[in-house]
């Protein structure tokens, strides 16, 4: 869906070197075990390159050094926490800003911020009510499209009406794919503004996007409509223009492309593993029957959610996370010295078989495991540290699949291989196809 390389590396690899470059860290590895720069200017840049993403690269190199590793972007340290226990340590602390949040602003060039803890809560509560606000005031479009519907119900619960139009939602799709497609390319190798052709495309999309939220923005202030979006929730809390503009940005591009990526990655995991979609399906004929799909019975899907759960652990649907070290801080014998980035492994913490037995079978019935759930909870992808744009996706990908699977049976292309991309979100290198029959 996206095409983030630079060099042959990832997306995500832009997103820590556009951190990285904004925020310079210490020179000093503070002993932390890991592996010196392969080259004085690029670091081990070179060895990313060679991994072929920076998630395989952190594979390798947690295995090699352990759970707590050091290594070099540039001129600059890094260091990345690869188990559950190192993650509990840092976590607890320093979890007030929403780093996918801040490293796509730094990407994008805005400069709004919260800057402080009590700013930081209260855009957190904002952000929870407006997702909920605008999931319960426009469940009933989320029946209306099916296969190719991410990108539609995103942008109606998220920016409303305009998106009716198909017309708007192909304009959409496509500045969306441009500026992704470019995001952060210059931080690293100055690619971007060598090309004057891809520097205007760039700019005049993103143009784009941030003219249609602002006309949207102004159309909803202090006016009362009959569904409620979640730019209404950012217009009546306590933000500026500029803040209601980036926010709303963040969210709508995240939004689509987790909500997309989890309901293929569902799709596939579910004609693979039969025993789980015919679960699955006599979990839905039961809670649902021959009537509707409402959101009171979406909530009691347990099995389905855990599905999903699975879904999001066994693609390692965001296998990086990353925060920056405001002050010094340790973990475990280690110093990690102020402003140096931190990454989160968290594709690697997702298959450490100390925490996930048979880390590579998809079972979604793990999570009937309190304690499984917690350490889920623990790393974002549920309970009250979950992003708005899981959020939004889960609720997304649940319509989805009580649709579908209540009505045909899914099943795989036989001889089909699906080899996994690893960017800023999981996807597959190549298009994933399935078959379908009727149920009934």
């Amino acid at each position: 869906m996206l095409d983030f390389a630079i060099f042959a590396v990832t997306f995500l690899l832009a997103l820590v070197g556009a951190v990285l470059y904004l925020y310079p860290a210490s020179r000093q590895a503070a002993g932390i075990p890991g592996i010196t720069p392969t080259e004085e200017k690029d670091g081990n840049l070179p060895d990313i390159v060679n991994s072929g993403s920076l998630h395989e690269f952190l594979v390798n190199l947690h295995e090699k050094y352990g759970p707590v590793v050091s290594f070099w972007f540039g001129r600059r340290l890094v260091v990345s926490l690869g188990t559950v226990d190192v993650l509990k340590q840092h976590i607890n602390p320093n979890k007030t800003s929403d780093p996918f949040e801040t490293m796509l602003k730094s990407l994008l060039r805005y400069q709004s911020d919260s800057g402080n803890v009590s700013e930081n809560l209260m855009r957190k509560k904002l952000y929870e009510n407006g997702v909920t606000d605008s999931l319960r005031s426009n469940f009933a479009l989320l029946l209306k499209h099916m296969l190719g519907f991410a990108m539609k119900s995103v942008t109606q619960m998220v920016m409303g009406s305009t998106f009716e139009d198909e017309q708007e939602v192909i304009r959409f799709q496509k500045n969306h794919g441009t500026v992704w497609s470019e995001i952060g390319k210059g931080f690293l190798d100055g690619s971007l503004d060598k090309s004057t052709t891809r520097k205007k495309q760039y700019e005049d999309a993103l143009m784009q996007l941030e003219s249609i939220l602002k006309k949207i923005i102004k159309e909803r202030k202090g006016r009362n409509f009959s569904e409620h979006i979640f730019i209404d929730s950012l217009v009546q809390g306590d933000l500026n223009d500029q803040q209601i503009l980036e926010d709303s940005m963040i969210f709508s591009l995240a939004s689509c492309i987790i909500t997309a990526k989890l309901c293929t990655w569902a799709v596939c995991f579910l004609t693979t593993y039969e025993e789980v979609q015919k679960k699955l399906y006599e979990e839905i004929d039961q809670v649902f029957g021959k009537g509707p799909v409402t959101p009171e019975k979406i909530e009691e899907l347990r099995y389905c959610r855990q599905v999903l759960c699975e879904t999001v652990r066994t693609a390692r649907l965001t296998p990086v996370s990353a925060r920056l070290q405001d002050i010094e801080g340790k973990i475990d014998k280690f110093i990690i010295p102020r402003e140096t980035l931190v990454l989160y492994a968290l594709g690697v913490v997702l298959q450490d078989p100390s925490t996930w037995p048979s880390p590579y079978k998809f079972d979604p019935e793990r999570f009937d495991d309190e304690s499984v759930t917690k350490t889920f909870s623990l790393l974002g992808f549920s309970g009250t540290q979950e992003c708005p744009e899981l959020r939004f996706a889960y609720m997304v990908t649940t319509v989805l699949l009580s649709v579908l699977v209540r009505r045909l049976h899914l099943l795989s292309v036989e001889g089909q291989v699906i080899e996994t991309k690893y960017e800023l979100v999981t996807s597959s290198k190549e298009e994933a196809w399935i078959t379908v029959s009727k149920r009934y």
